[in-house]
């Protein structure tokens, strides 16, 4: 009996221990990357969250990751309609316009703010003077007092909160203002960079990368010193349109309308490493949910201002092998502009730019639904969307 019990012992004692070697194994794989031993975390600048996981700062916008901010904020698609400067507001559930509401004059995208508090239509009024700035609750999905501000052609915010970086594209400038009121704070002037518009920022929030549309260039700005570092001669000398960072921060993706394709940038380096060929008019990138594809949506002509019923598609890359796995596309033409992806990742949301439409994709099948809208619909965005902030544009989150 006593050598049974001594034997009981042990027995529980290694179950007990196995046990144990397991929770500590299962929350060792569950933790971040930058919190695993030997994982080397992102030195990012002072007043920027950090980055949860090195490998793929994606990770904090998966479908189970939505901010207690936008608990309450209702589930649509707001689309900015350039030409009848209006917003219509769809219900994703029933494919539906529930509402449009008269902005600004040119409205050209919704931004989620920084906090996720509050969406922003930029209102460029191209050729005038009275650009501005509508702002959108999401909890009710109506517009606020617009705000008086120089050229908004597009908007941003720096990785640490503090600023809003208004993308004044005629004046080759961009204004750093205050999050919140909209007061400005700095101007930064990017001379060689006619048709500034798109950007993305570098993973520890040092500098970010801005695209020169009508000057086939890109431009690298510092953030922390607020000033331009150079600017990238793209080599087939295109249009370069939106821009996207790679789940690890090193590369750069760059859509181009006349080259139909996306660079390749190293984002350090800051040089041209590929280019990967992929439909007509390449003009908006948006990752996937589980940040292993890039959506690349082809508008269907490489002039800014295209033909309905175009050749528009949308090619799906794979961020790792960086080469097309399905293309889709828009039954009987179309011109798929700019978008995001719905919160479960099953619908890719596009403007139809040329025929006054939305597309609303299954990212499983390819399959298309479209939803008539307003005159010239562009920087769609949808909302709510999964992350800790928004660094701007229709979405960029992390």
């Amino acid at each position: 009996m006593h050598a049974g019990k001594h034997a009981r012992i042990r027995r529980d004692a290694l179950r007990a221990a196995f046990a144990l070697a397991s929770v500590l194994a299962a929350t060792l794989v569950a933790w971040p990357a930058a919190a695993q031993p030997g994982a080397r975390a992102v030195d990012t600048i002072p007043g920027m969250l950090p980055v949860a996981d090195p490998a793929n700062l994606y990770g904090e916008t998966r479908s189970d990751k939505l901010s207690p901010a936008v608990a309450t904020a209702l589930p649509r698609v707001y689309v900015p309609n350039l030409k009848s400067n209006d917003v219509y507001v769809i219900d994703p559930a029933t494919l539906k316009v529930v509402d449009r509401f008269r902005v600004g004059i040119n409205p050209q995208h919704i931004v989620p703010s920084y906090d996720l508090k509050t969406l922003w239509v930029t209102n460029n009024a191209e050729g005038r003077t009275d650009g501005s700035l509508t702002p959108i609750d999401p909890v009710t999905g109506k517009p606020g007092r617009s705000i008086a501000v120089d050229d908004p052609y597009n908007m941003y915010f720096t990785p640490d909160g503090r600023s809003a970086i208004v993308v004044a594209e005629a004046l080759k400038r961009l204004d750093f203002r205050d999050p919140q009121t909209m007061a400005l704070q700095a101007s930064l002037a990017v001379p060689q960079c006619p048709g500034i518009n798109h950007a993305d920022f570098s993973i520890d929030g040092r500098f970010v990368i801005f695209t020169c549309e009508f000057e086939g260039s890109l431009a690298k700005i510092d953030l922390v010193g607020r000033k331009v570092l150079g600017y990238l001669k793209l080599s087939k000398g295109g249009m370069p349109q939106d821009i996207r960072v790679s789940p690890d921060g090193k590369t750069f993706f760059v859509a181009d309308m006349k080259a139909g394709g996306v660079f390749v940038i190293d984002g350090d380096g800051f040089k041209e490493t590929g280019f990967i060929q992929t439909g007509v008019g390449t003009h908006g990138l948006y990752p996937s949910r589980d940040g292993t594809k890039l959506y690349a949506a082809n508008r269907g002509s490489s002039r800014i201002h295209g033909p309905p019923h175009g050749k528009g598609s949308v090619s799906v890359i794979d961020f790792a092998t960086r080469r097309i796995v399905a293309t889709w596309p828009i039954p009987g033409g179309g011109s798929p502009d700019m978008g995001n992806v719905s919160v479960d990742g099953k619908i890719l949301w596009l403007s139809g730019r040329y025929d006054n439409v939305v597309y609303a994709i299954d990212t499983a099948s390819g399959e298309v639904r479209i939803i008539p809208v307003g005159k010239e619909p562009h920087g769609l965005t949808v909302w709510p969307q999964p992350g800790r902030y928004s660094l701007g544009h229709t979405g960029n989150m992390r």
